[in-house]
């Protein structure tokens, strides 16, 4: 989660009009984001919900069904 920062998410926020939840998936198990970028996302007016990998991408699934506008941003498990 170090790495991940409004920098390296700058290409989500050029869209972040058309996103309400982002789902960060944090690899094999769960990490919460720092105070800082979580601020900056809800600046955005992004939710930012941090899980494991899978969880992610499950929920990502659902949320896309609803038609939610949602995106992911996923750390690769190994």
């Amino acid at each position: 989660m170090a790495d991940v920062s409004l920098d390296t998410l700058g290409l989500l926020l050029k869209d972040a009009g058309e996103i309400e939840v982002l789902l960060l998936g944090t690899g094999a198990k769960q990490i919460f984001p720092g105070p800082e970028l979580r601020q900056a996302l809800q600046d955005h007016g992004i939710a930012v919900e941090a899980m494991a990998t899978g969880a992610a991408a499950r929920t990502y699934n659902v949320l896309l069904g609803e038609q939610r506008a949602v995106a992911a941003a996923l750390i690769a498990v190994e």
